[in-house]
């Protein structure tokens, strides 16, 4: 019991710091440059942009709870459509709005809490997606700074690491109210996505 509080606590602790952390400007803008290199500052990129980190998150625990299988498809296909996506922002150079990554805490925070059972091909096509998506927004935004390709590289290992940790450690977790723990981080995930819906839409008028 007090091993179940306990980690219920650090999951409801580590969610907080990222609604703290949404609270920010929007960071696609602003590039924090580590001074260590190119491939550095798309990794811290990727830490301190939230739009990207928590739906990064949202798709780690989406595929732990589909179960290893799910896991592997989503820890392979996530990394190459942001390689492929981010490609393309570096080609076009043409920003978009980042308050439309509301969608990816929406619907990847929702599947989440919701723990619908999705076939391996609306899996692949929904990952897949978002991973284009975001990937076009970090190449747009390396382009901008110079970084190119080796920055871009940067946040895709990244992404690739913080998917098998994520996946990886929901997978591994066998007591029912575990399963409902992760469900209700979804939850709270997409509850941020209206949050910054709001903002926007408070912004834009």
């Amino acid at each position: 019991m007090r091993q179940k509080s306990y980690l219920l606590t650090r999951l409801f602790g580590i969610i907080g710091g990222f609604i703290l952390l949404l609270r920010a400007a929007p960071a696609h803008a602003h590039l924090v440059t580590t001074g260590l290199g190119p491939v550095y500052d798309g990794i811290s990129h990727l830490a301190l942009t939230p739009e990207d980190l928590v739906p990064t998150l949202a798709a780690g625990l989406l595929a732990g709870l589909g179960g290893a299988r799910y896991g592997r498809m989503t820890l392979f296909a996530v990394p190459a459509a942001w390689l492929i996506g981010g490609l393309v922002g570096l080609m076009l150079n043409i920003s978009v709005n980042p308050y439309l990554t509301t969608v990816s805490f929406l619907v990847l925070g929702g599947l989440v809490a919701a723990d619908l059972k999705l076939s391996p091909r609306v899996m692949i096509t929904l990952i897949s997606i978002f991973g284009l998506f975001h990937g076009y927004l970090n190449g747009s935004v390396m382009a901008q700074a110079k970084l190119g390709l080796l920055g871009l590289v940067g946040i895709t290992v990244t992404v690739f690491v913080l998917i098998a940790l994520v996946t990886g450690f929901v997978v591994s977790l066998k007591a029912k109210w575990t399963r409902i723990a992760v469900r209700v981080a979804g939850s709270w995930i997409a509850a941020m996505g209206i949050l910054l819906l709001g903002w926007a839409v408070k912004g834009g008028g």
